[in-house]
């Protein structure tokens, strides 16, 4: 049992989330109970149990006196990331400010291997970050690339996908070339929006300072002072994996994102994702990042579809 008291009462109400929300999942999550009484709490469990619990929450109130305003997926990453090391600092992780969005949204890592892969991009010219989805290896490269672009580290930002369908398929979708390929790059215009003033962003598009285009569009050009991102890069090819690699000038910083256990090239075609893990993982310069499920920052359930998938594919 551990009786924790707080001396601001509204950052306690705050910590407690509507109608003691937040302690609710702090319940779930480690398997104690909790009762409240004004700005003291009295937890009950496994001593063990008990302890992380503590030590969450002590870690979530010194990041509210810190101004830290944390929401509902904030919370749930807290609680991964203290059962999955109980030996991390969330104010290390969640102090480390990315960008602001344009709703003055402060992007910063959830997790320790999110912040890894946050310095990480920042020491290497070439990074390859490869997990599933919901991780945030396509959300936080836009960050980065958001905030190098508003320090003038860079000129331009490139954003592109490869479109697995880009053959038969595509031909029976109405429109011309770039309404058939709008949908594939739809998540990349999504988390642009996200950071940017709608009308800024579509003046960026149309000066071609920010360029979101399909893979095929990077072929023959070189890429100078530029922070590019090839996202599901798990559905290019060997050959479409090296030229974009090939692209890259001075100036340059390319991420590549993509999750290994979603290819959807035809049959007996190689990932030029899966190629380039064992052909350049010992250039330096050029750095591997994996995530896990435990890494997923999205509803709870991802995990659990995640691992239940992963399960079905070790049974076969």
């Amino acid at each position: 049992m551990k009786n924790l008291t707080f001396q601001n009462l509204t950052l306690a109400r705050e910590l407690f989330g509507h109608h003691n929300h937040n302690l609710d999942k702090i319940c779930e999550a480690f398997k104690v109970t909790i009762d409240t009484r004004g700005n003291s709490l009295l937890v009950n469990g496994n001593p063990k149990d008990v302890n992380l619990a503590e030590k969450l929450i002590n870690q979530l109130y010194i990041l509210l006196e810190d101004k830290f305003s944390f929401g509902e997926a904030d919370i749930d990453a807290a609680i991964n990331t203290i059962k999955n090391n109980n030996n991390s600092h969330l104010k290390d992780i969640f102090s480390t400010t990315i960008f602001k969005t344009v709703r003055n949204k402060t992007i910063t890592p959830r997790n320790p291997s999110q912040q890894n892969y946050v310095k990480a991009i920042k020491k290497n010219d070439i990074l390859i970050s490869i997990g599933p989805a919901g991780t945030g290896k396509t959300y936080l490269a836009m960050a980065m690339a958001m905030a190098a672009f508003s320090k003038g580290e860079v000129k331009r930002i490139i954003l592109t996908r490869p479109a697995v369908e880009a053959g038969e398929a595509l031909g029976f979708l109405p429109g011309d070339l770039a309404q058939k390929i709008n949908p594939y790059l739809r998540p990349l215009y999504d988390a642009l929006y996200d950071m940017m003033d709608f009308e800024k962003a579509k003046m960026l598009i149309e000066q071609e300072t920010i360029e979101i285009a399909p893979l095929a569009f990077m072929r023959g050009r070189t890429l100078n002072n530029a922070f590019i991102i090839l996202d599901e890069a798990q559905n290019t090819t060997s050959e479409q994996m090296k030229m974009f690699l090939t692209r890259i000038g001075y100036g340059s910083k390319a991420i590549v994102t993509g999750d290994i256990t979603q290819i959807d090239l035809p049959k007996g075609r190689l990932s030029g994702l899966i190629e380039i893990k064992k052909i350049l993982n010992k250039i330096k310069g050029i750095e591997f990042i994996y995530f896990s499920k435990d890494d997923v920052v999205r509803h709870k359930l991802v995990a659990s579809i995640i691992d239940a998938y992963e399960k079905k594919q070790t049974r076969k």
